[in-house]
């Protein structure tokens, strides 16, 4: 049991450092507060909420992927290696079509009913 509550503090840690030491993930704690209080402002479906939040996690997700996959890489090679930069590349990259895809998620679910609302 006290090794199940060790791994949620160091996940814990982890987020907070996350947090701490990334100014893209600050942008998309900004985006996720906007998104879940348009959300509820704009009283969305259950479906919805569930795209949503699937779009918030897999961002959150290559975040922090992003993010370790660059700490391992500083570890490895120190100095600058072809390779590690197309690593730290493409874990970027994971992220730039993460949050793409939160961004049409964001604009699917929330355009039509902006749209009413301006319309009205």
């Amino acid at each position: 049991m006290r090794a199940r509550i060790a791994s949620f503090a160091n996940a814990f840690r982890g987020a907070a450092a996350l947090l701490a030491t990334q100014p893209n993930a600050r942008i998309h704690a900004a985006a996720t507060v906007a998104a879940l209080g348009l959300g509820a402002a704009l009283r969305v479906s259950a479906d919805e909420w569930r795209s949503l939040a699937l779009a918030i996690a897999l961002v959150w997700s290559a975040e922090a992927l992003n993010t370790a996959v660059e700490a391992l890489c500083d570890v490895a090679s120190p100095r600058p290696h072809p390779l590690v930069r197309r690593a730290k590349d493409v874990a970027a990259a994971g992220v730039l079509v993460a949050a793409a895809g939160a961004l049409a998620v964001g604009i699917l679910v929330f355009a039509p009913r902006l749209a009413a609302l301006v319309g009205r």
